[in-house]
């Protein structure tokens, strides 16, 4: 009789953050909280970085050349808890993050 392995839960979790710095430390906080509880995670895994350019005239009146561009950066970064218990789930919820950190989680 083969064994029929069960499908495994796992906890999604996308992090946003216009800065690299915030959202490393974020990432290793919510690692260090779930390896604390005794959940396997994987991760964190760099994402594409989201790069979005505009330009603008520096110059209201006749000078068209002149113009000058700037740049936001979105970095992303994901993170996969394996086999969550209720005890995993309760500290990442009361987990307190830096400001200018977007979450996304899926289970």
């Amino acid at each position: 009789m083969a064994k029929v392995n069960a499908p495994k839960q796992k906890i999604r979790i996308r992090l946003k953050a216009y800065d690299y710095r915030i959202i490393d430390k974020s990432a290793r906080k919510i690692i260090e909280t779930a390896e604390r509880t005794g959940a396997v995670v994987t991760g964190p895994i760099p994402l594409p970085t989201e790069k979005s350019k505009v330009t603008v005239l520096k110059s209201p009146y006749i000078h068209k050349d002149a113009r000058e561009q700037f740049e936001m950066r979105i970095h992303k970064r994901l993170i996969d808890v394996m086999d969550p218990n209720a005890k995993t789930i309760d500290s990442l919820m009361s987990l307190d993050l830096p400001a200018g950190v977007d979450i996304e989680i899926k289970t």
